[in-house]
């Protein structure tokens, strides 16, 4: 029986910064689907959102991240968010984290959608991801580290009490392998790969989510995906992220007249929040009109964002010229594994983080360059929970039960038809039309979201996965009738504040039923 203090499950951020505190003195494993900087972290390229200048404060920080989420997100963790991770920002400065600097030697901060002054670390201009994930690698102690690479976890592992003690995973030999740990931690990231295009790394596709569902973890607010406004687009099909962080350089939104495309639709213009910027784009598309980001007024455009550069001239974009064309892709899953203000969820033994959990600090659509702040405020402070667990900690019963028929591994549709069909039907826009079309054809298969997967291939058991997280999504979608964030309906177009405010959909896996539950004071806490 292979054993680790701590068993985590991804490797982004979320994942580095909890491993990095719990490596000084516990035993880490941590399991990841690909290689270790195969993650939406790595690829980030905007920054941490942090109000660390002499002009800028926590309580602004506060209020743009309340505003962007249309005030879907939790007061009080939001409030924890921008103070902690302030504290956090400043820690990794002291540590001599590689964060840009201008000609004055002052940190160069950006400027991204929604937020109400420049107050974005970064790092190598456009790749803060790269550059921080090599830095939090760096930072770990290697002696008391151990990755597991390249296999992808595929079911959580439980005793006859109810508690989490492990992962069954699967290698690319297809090979099933068991880890046991008294604490599980989901750092999985969301589910960007539930649609094309997308800005997520191929292998994101909701696994945690679908797995945490599965064993019965409690699931809310799949209804808010945000869709990231400009996706470098060749031929319509999209090849790359161009960073919000361009639009707060000065540029700017046109479409093929050369009409702003912005002007009118919000006081910020282009850098609006992104479901309304992404919705604008959208409709120009389907009115036939291109859309393109203009550059030309963003002095030293190469040097600045080095990175978007390069992938621009591969695919024959010529800056020169001044404009790239863009169009929105899936992004960001605002909801996930409900968790309390530590990381905990309703399953002892269990935790979640990152993307893949729903914090209530997003709303119901993530401010700018908060998603990495997000990752290092609750990987610590997990960490520091775990470290007095682990002290304290008493023999567990690690004895895993089997509690599902075998099944054979037959999927009826493929990954690609449920991406195309997310993206027609729950994407950008919705109405009841549409979700009602998906949910008929995702129900229309004699699959139960509880099959036995072990002697499953890692293609099928993800599709598979898609297919639950598809369904989750789509009901969620269906049920809140308003839009608000990241959710926007044609048939029900406005805020709704008096139904909705105060309302979170839940998913529960028990009698495989979906259920509204109402939290009076817009608190998660109550499910966890």
């Amino acid at each position: 029986m292979k054993k680790a203090d701590v068993i985590i499950v991804g490797s982004g951020i979320a994942a580095l910064q909890l491993a990095r505190t719990l490596s000084q003195q516990s035993h880490v494993m941590i399991i990841t689907k690909n290689h270790r900087r195969s993650s939406n972290s790595f690829m980030a390229q905007g920054g941490i959102a942090a109000a660390i200048s002499k002009e800028d404060h926590s309580d602004q920080h506060f209020i743009d991240t309340m505003i962007a989420g249309e005030w879907h997100g939790n007061n009080e963790r939001v409030k924890r968010l921008v103070e902690e991770g302030k504290e956090a920002v400043e820690e990794l400065i002291a540590m001599k984290a590689p964060f840009d600097r201008n000609t004055n030697d002052e940190f160069s901060l950006g400027m991204e959608g929604a937020h109400s002054t420049h107050r974005i670390l970064h790092s190598g201009g456009d790749q803060t991801g790269k550059h921080l994930i090599n830095f939090l690698l760096e930072t770990l102690s290697t002696p008391n580290v151990e990755w597991i690479e390249n296999e992808m976890v595929i079911e959580l592992l439980f005793n006859t009490s109810g508690s989490c003690i492990g992962v069954q995973t699967k290698n690319y030999a297809e090979e099933t392998r068991e880890y046991f740990s008294s604490h599980i931690v989901l750092a999985t990231g969301g589910a960007g790969g539930m649609y094309l295009p997308t800005s997520n790394h191929p292998s994101v596709s909701g696994d945690g989510l679908a797995m945490a569902y599965r064993a019965g973890a409690r699931i809310a607010d799949l209804e808010f995906f945000q869709f990231h406004p400009t996706l470098l687009t060749i031929e319509g099909e999209a090849i790359g992220l161009i960073s919000e962080a361009v639009r707060g350089a000065g540029g700017t939104l046109i479409n093929d007249h050369g009409d702003r495309i912005m002007e009118g639709k919000h006081p910020q213009l282009e850098l609006g929040p992104r479901h309304i910027v992404a919705h604008e784009i959208f409709k120009q598309n389907e009115s036939g009109r291109k859309v393109y980001l203009d550059i030309s007024n963003i002095d030293r455009f190469q040097t600045r964002f080095p990175s978007i550069s390069t992938m621009c001239v591969q695919n024959g974009i010529c800056l020169e010229e001044g404009k790239i064309p863009v169009s929105p892709g899936s992004h960001f899953m605002m909801g996930g594994v409900v968790i309390d203000e530590i990381g905990r969820t309703n399953l002892k033994g269990l935790y979640a983080i990152g993307e893949v959990a729903c914090s209530g600090v997003h709303g119901a659509n993530r401010l700018a360059s908060n998603s990495l702040l997000e990752g290092l405020v609750y990987g610590k402070r997990l960490a520091s929970y775990l470290i007095k667990s682990l002290e304290i900690e008493g023999p567990r019963d690690f004895s895993s039960i089997k509690f599902r028929k075998k099944t054979k591994g037959s999927l009826p549709f493929s990954m690609k038809e449920i991406q195309e069909n997310m993206m027609k039907y729950v994407g950008i826009i919705r109405d009841k039309k549409g979700i009602d079309i998906q949910l008929s054809w995702l129900k229309s298969t004699s699959l139960s979201p509880f099959e036995n997967i072990e002697d499953w291939d890692r293609k099928t058991i993800q599709t598979y996965y898609m297919w639950i997280n598809a369904l989750l999504m789509t009901e969620s979608a269906s049920l809140r009738t308003e839009s608000r964030g990241g959710h926007i309906r044609l048939d029900f177009p406005q805020v709704d504040d008096s139904n909705w405010l105060k309302k979170r959909i839940v998913h529960e896996q028990r009698n495989q039923r979906m259920k509204v539950e109402y939290d009076e004071q817009r608190e998660i806490k109550i499910y966890a």
